[in-house]
């Protein structure tokens, strides 16, 4: 695998849940902001922005469990890559780098880890960043007829484990390389040294993140639904960077989250799915302005 660190930063081993070991960059100092990475990346996506917030933060970026470097535990029930367990893991992390309190940034499937987090986790999260990713419940009940096929992966991984699997480790580079592709606006976005990166380490991790992907239709869908039957919401400050995915798709984006979070602003972006990396200052400043919305926040 080729490997890639932070420059200026340190890496530590730590434990999350279940003792599963993950990799985690730390760098500057000051209040501590979590930055979550999606797919299919690692850590490394967060590097421009996390060199950009270490002047005034703590900036703690792990690779989830199951990417990267961090361990990835065989799936032995739905519990292993839930994001309930995901999101214990960084709020374990948090506080073994003495962090009780942290803000939360997440993009696409480190978003619905921190929505998780916000959920389970509210004394913790002080406030939630959400870049280019609807919540769980809503992206299934978005996704109908034939603009459903942007996201045909969803679907091919919500398959029992077994067949999604073999499909993509047959063709896991043009799987992998066809998402780097098609969802970077302009080409430009990844040189070819991070492309290689982003291409090995998950192709040498099929099996834990098809894992990932199934709890999104399965136990993650469930925990959505409970909290919505019961009235649970975020009660820290939300922010919401995304493209307007709902011009193509037909939903009012503001109107989703405003069920989820009582505090939130939403923003798009001229920018493609990977906006850390394609326009990481507008992503910082970003940031900046939710968590001075997050200094605000009483403790609760």
């Amino acid at each position: 695998m080729t490997m890639a660190t932070i420059d200026g930063f340190h890496y530590k081993t730590l434990s999350g849940d279940d003792s599963v070991a993950l990799n985690v960059a730390v760098g500057g100092s000051g209040p501590a902001v979590v930055l979550l990475h999606g797919f299919p990346q690692t850590h490394y996506m967060w590097r421009e922005v996390a060199q950009d917030l270490v002047t005034e933060h703590t900036v703690i970026v792990p690779d989830l469990r199951g990417y990267g470097e961090s361990g990835k535990p065989q799936a032995d029930g739905p519990h292993t890559y839930s994001k309930r367990t995901m999101a214990t893991d960084i709020v374990r992390v948090a506080g073994a780098l003495g962090h009780e309190r942290f803000g939360l940034i997440g993009h696409d499937r480190g978003a619905l880890v921190g929505v998780r987090a916000g959920l389970d986790h509210p004394d913790k999260v002080r406030y939630l960043g959400i870049l280019d990713v609807l919540p769980t419940l809503d992206t299934w009940n978005v996704l109908r007829g034939v603009h459903a096929k942007v996201a045909w992966h969803l679907y091919l991984m919500a398959q029992p484990a077994g067949l999604p699997e073999k499909m993509i480790k047959a063709v896991a580079e043009e799987f992998f390389a066809s998402f780097l592709d098609t969802w970077d606006t302009d080409g430009s976005t990844f040189t070819p040294e991070v492309r290689r990166h982003y291409l090995d380490s998950s192709a040498g991790a099929v099996d834990s993140i098809v894992a990932d992907f199934r709890a999104t239709s399965g136990i993650d869908l469930d925990l959505d639904l409970a909290d919505r039957e019961a009235g649970r919401t975020l009660p820290m400050p939300v922010g919401v960077l995304s493209q307007d995915w709902g011009a193509q798709l037909g939903f009012d984006p503001l109107g989703i989250w405003k069920a989820w979070a009582h505090d939130v602003t939403y923003e798009p972006i001229d920018a493609g799915h990977y906006m850390a990396e394609e326009k990481p200052t507008e992503v910082a400043r970003f940031i900046r302005a939710l968590a001075a919305r997050g200094r605000t926040r009483p403790r609760p």
